[in-house]
């Protein structure tokens, strides 16, 4: 973080210091919500959550070299207090956004936020230097916390930006106001909670409505509900996508032999290849939306695809690859699910398959329940297992409870009458199958909301048959 006085702190959040012997005092250090991550120089953000209450561990944060506390009590030591702790953080976060004066990208869509988010900071990040959002931390805290991570040095901030409901975007866009705002898609993820794609469609919008004049709205052709956002901006419109009307489109998109996006890239600036080192064909959108961003920035065409082809998985448990030393390949996609995402994955798998399967290898997809679907999960449950069948993978594990069998259902509904599909209680039942069952040249899909903990079956298989370091691609 940039370096401010206990002093600054105070005004700018609306509190009162305790126990504060230097008011001047700096903090020069990250702003943390975790104890363990309090070092010198840092601010220690005391919440109050179900199980364990923040200012419980002040002394130990101060101790480790903090200076001092934001809580919401007075803690004995050097301590700002305020009414609402987390009013505070974002409030202090807008504070610093404003006087570092750097791009604010901000982004949001039902499905391929964090893997997009990833790949515009890698890209963007050739430029000049970028701070942007870990793992998967989007909400009301996760924001603030990534945005106080900046320094004199950051010219560009890149934020992903969640909603489980209407007005959520439009208070995390107040806290950091973006100059380029990116939406996605509008899928089904969360429809059980918003009640269906428009109102989906209304909480994503929240983000172009909150553009400048002199902003951006990126923006996706192919997705009716986003193009229809244009009209709710007063910033300027650039459209991603392979339609032939994009300003920032894919032509002769195709998988390499390891499942691996192909594509010719064209930008208002000119034309060129790229080849990614990700997984599935469902990059190319991700990949598009991350070059629309970057020749708003003033990247080249050349630039871009260059960065494009470079540019690998920084979060966990998002189309992660690893190979076997007994020939297994493991793509570990469990960190969440919704149909859109499910059905992509399988496609990849599929891809990934046809050169194992040249070889007498199978492709296995071990998935579990999408949640939060809500009166549609029967119907998307069904057609994921559906789909299965129609890609013709070799094998399918429904993992779980009810919409596990769903899974089962579509595909045996879809012409899976032998042992192509199989229904097991928990993560450890499939664990067991699998250890049995796998050979050597067999790739295997982990995938299903997080809720489920399928990534436990994803790391038994790591351990299962290798001896030795497993490289991971």
């Amino acid at each position: 973080m940039i370096a401010l006085s206990l002093a600054e702190i105070t005004e700018v959040v609306g509190g009162q210091m305790h126990d504060i012997p230097d008011p001047s005092a700096e903090v020069t250090g990250p702003v943390v919500r975790d104890s363990r991550e309090a070092g010198p120089g840092s601010l220690f953000v005391a919440f109050v959550g179900e199980r364990v209450d923040g200012h419980d561990f002040a002394p130990a944060v101060v101790e480790a070299g903090a200076v001092a506390v934001l809580g919401s009590r007075p803690v004995g030591v050097p301590a700002i207090v305020v009414d609402d702790v987390q009013a505070a953080l974002g409030a202090l976060a807008r504070h610093v956004v404003r006087r570092l004066g750097a791009t604010l990208v901000a982004l949001t869509g039902s499905a391929g936020k964090t893997s997009t988010k990833d790949l515009i900071a890698q890209v963007i990040g050739h430029k000049a230097p970028t701070v942007f959002t870990p793992g998967s931390l989007n909400n009301e805290i996760g924001l603030p916390l990534t945005a106080l991570t900046a320094t004199e040095e950051t010219r560009f901030l890149v934020l992903e930006m969640g909603a489980r409901g209407i007005g959520h975007i439009r208070y995390l866009a107040g806290l950091t106001p973006p100059k380029i705002g990116l939406v996605l898609n509008v899928g089904s993820a969360h429809i059980g909670e918003f009640g269906g794609r428009e109102q989906i469609a209304q909480a994503k919008g929240e983000l172009v409505e909150a553009l400048p004049e002199d902003g951006t709205a990126v923006l996706n052709a192919d997705d009716p509900y986003v193009r229809a956002m244009a009209a709710r901006t007063k910033a300027k419109v650039i459209l991603f996508g392979e339609s032939g009307e994009a300003d920032v489109r894919a032509e002769n998109v195709r998988l390499t032999d390891t499942g691996q996006p192909a594509f010719r890239l064209h930008t208002p600036s000119g034309a060129s290849d790229v080849t990614m080192r990700l997984y599935g064909e469902h990059h190319v959108s991700n990949a598009l939306a991350a070059a629309a961003v970057a020749h708003e920035l003033g990247m080249s065409a050349d630039e871009i695809a260059t960065a494009l082809s470079e540019a690998g998985s920084l979060s966990r448990w998002r189309m992660e690859v690893t190979e076997r030393p007994d020939g297994v390949t493991l793509v570990n996609d469990a960190y969440n699910a919704n149909p859109e995402s499910m059905k992509a994955a399988l496609r990849a798998l599929v891809a990934m398959g046809k050169a194992a399967q040249a070889k007498g290898g199978r492709t296995w997809a071990v998935l579990g329940k999408m949640a939060e679907l809500g009166d549609e999960a029967l119907a998307e449950h069904d057609a994921v297992g559906r789909l299965a069948v129609r890609l013709n993978v070799s094998k399918l594990v429904a993992v779980g409870g009810r919409e596990a069998q769903w899974l089962q259902l579509g595909a045996y509904n879809e012409g899976s009458w032998g042992e192509e599909s199989v229904h097991v209680s928990d993560a450890q039942a499939a664990i067991d199958l699998l250890r049995s069952e796998l050979r050597p040249g067999d790739v295997v899909l982990v995938k299903a909301s997080r809720s489920v903990g399928l990534e436990s079956v994803a790391t038994a298989l790591l351990e299962t048959g290798t001896e030795g370091e497993v490289a991971a691609r």
